[in-house]
């Protein structure tokens, strides 16, 4: 069985859309993807520096293009299995047909506003906690106040809240963890984008959705879903909810998951199946960053799907 994984915020690279603008009609569905957007998606995804591409109601929208573009060019049709981390959910929902692309690149610009508006409000931010006692990690940024964010793997934690907070937890770290600041404009998944919670759940109502073709992990749990409205519902409260990656991964390896394609700007979510799921059963994975890598990864798909796919490498 093979997992399509669409990456979240902080995987962008400046001019890592540039060779993908040689596919047929690759720039026309971007400029009418900006339009839905609001933001400028070619000039983002290839002239924009790493500054302009971190603002948050850019950077969201240009990740899930990214993802939806590149999938397109993959026989998504032989793919058991999707998931994103954070706003790579919407790409991953788009791909298991729940949404339409464009419904997802229009929430993605709404998402992306709204948190950065949020962020506006209060000084907050993200540090990453690497190591030390799951449990007493877990105590030490409740116990400062903060939330735990992200639970991307075994000992990775992503700690968000006030910056204060965060100051302390950087000079007085849990036993055998250190502590990296994170440049992000605030505390995502946390409660304080609970206004941008509140204007997903204004307009979540008024898409068309259906239920997913293929099988679509949620972050909140983990959980395979069957309905596409539980799963739109759950993108809006994803917000403020923290991301469960690690349980994610744990239900990638449940489902028997042989093969991983992770889509651009891949890496991130690679290494990390990589250090977690290891040994016998280790998938193989392929990063698509370029179109030179479609071919390796149809060549996964036919390998991993059981079924011969036109223009997999031989």
């Amino acid at each position: 069985m093979l997992a399509v994984l669409s990456p979240g915020q902080g995987s962008q690279k400046p001019g890592f859309l540039t060779p993908w603008l040689d596919l047929p009609g690759a720039e026309t569905k971007l400029r009418w993807w900006s339009e839905l957007s609001g933001v400028d998606l070619l000039h983002l995804g290839t002239r924009a520096d790493a500054d302009e591409i971190r603002d948050t109601a850019r950077t969201q929208p240009l990740l899930v293009a990214a993802s939806l573009l590149a999938a397109a060019e993959l026989p998504l049709e032989q793919v058991g299995v999707v998931a994103g981390h954070s706003v790579g959910e919407l790409g991953a929902t788009a791909i298991a047909g729940v949404l339409p692309a464009e419904a997802a690149i229009a929430l993605a610009g709404v998402r992306g506003r709204e948190m950065a508006a949020a962020c506006a409000l209060e000084a907050t931010g993200m540090s990453a906690v690497l190591g030390g006692d799951a449990d007493e990690v877990l105590a030490t940024i409740d116990k400062l106040g903060l939330h735990p964010a992200n639970l991307n793997a075994t000992g990775q934690v992503v700690a968000a809240g006030a910056l204060d907070a965060l100051a302390k937890l950087s000079a007085e770290p849990p036993a055998k963890a250190r502590v990296r600041e994170l440049q992000v404009a605030g505390a995502f998944h946390t409660p304080y984008m609970a206004r941008a919670e509140a204007a997903l759940g204004a307009i979540a109502g008024g898409m068309t959705v259906s239920d997913p073709v293929r099988t679509l992990l949620s972050d909140l749990d983990g959980t395979a879903l069957e309905s596409g409205p539980e799963m739109v519902g759950r993108l809006v409260r994803q917000v403020t909810a923290p991301v469960r990656w690690d349980l994610v991964m744990r239900t990638l390896a449940g489902l028997g998951v042989t093969g991983v394609i992770e889509l651009p700007p891949a890496g991130t979510l690679a290494g990390l199946v990589k250090r977690e799921l290891k040994g016998d059963g280790a998938p193989e994975i392929v990063t698509l960053n370029t179109p030179d890598d479609l071919s390796a990864a149809r060549d996964l798909i036919a390998r991993h799907s059981g079924h011969p796919i036109e223009g997999a490498a031989r």
